[in-house]
């Protein structure tokens, strides 16, 4: 079983026998995270989507101080291993394999660069993320637009799919729903709303709009879900 708490955001934590890991820890200036960096003590994982401060977060600090491993694409890992933090950099790939299961980066159509300082740096593409933990295949959006891509995800048999419904700078919930028709998850939880004005939506629209093509799970930060 792997236990998914949204925190917020886009920010989720993943459980399982063995494995505890954090999907875009934001939790530090998140007006509506859940939780606090310090309340994670141990952690094997950390996956960030890409590099903007919304995403990356609280992630350097806490790889620093639980040792856990940073998901990310290549570029953005070599800018994190020289502070120090351990990384699995990677591209658009097959299925690399993890001692929990796997992990395949898919693409996200969004930005990834960062300030540091007066300098504005390359943090590589943006990414989503498939994975598969105890069996179970997650599915996190990332920050991105609808794509034609997510169609490959359909023969991936999604069992939970994260996506975005905010709009502006990622998918709106009309467009969110057109991707449920493509990926064909069994459930999707709704993300990326209603942290700041500009990403404003209702989350039961959304439901409504996917209808029967999938089981629509709406979570406070906080609240999880079990995958058996």
């Amino acid at each position: 079983m792997v236990q998914v708490r949204f925190l917020g955001h886009a920010a989720f934590s993943l459980e399982a026998p063995g494995f505890r890991g954090l999907i875009d820890p934001f939790l530090t200036g998140n007006p509506v995270a859940s939780a606090s960096a310090d309340s994670f003590r141990e952690l094997d994982w950390i996956f960030l989507t890409h590099g903007h401060g919304d995403h990356v977060g609280d992630g350097v600090a806490l790889a620093k101080r639980t040792g856990a491993t940073v998901v990310c694409n290549f570029d953005l890992a070599q800018l994190l291993e020289r502070e120090g933090v351990s990384t699995r950099g990677m591209y658009f790939a097959g299925r690399t394999k993890m001692p929990f299961g796997w992990v395949k980066m898919v693409p996200a159509w969004h930005g990834s660069g960062f300030s540091r300082g007066n300098e504005r740096v390359y943090g590589g593409v943006a990414c989503g993320f498939l994975l598969e933990v105890e069996g179970a295949r997650i599915y996190h959006a990332g920050d991105t637009g609808l794509t034609v891509e997510m169609q490959l995800l359909g023969e991936e048999k999604v069992d939970l799919a994260l996506l975005p419904i905010g709009g502006y700078y990622v998918m709106d919930g009309e467009d969110a729903a057109r991707a449920v028709r493509l990926i064909r998850p069994r459930m999707v939880v709704p993300m990326h709303y209603d942290t700041f004005p500009p990403i404003q939506a209702d989350p039961e629209a959304f439901r409504a709009l996917v209808g029967n093509d999938a089981e629509v799970r709406i979570l406070k930060p906080g609240e999880a879900l079990d995958l058996p």
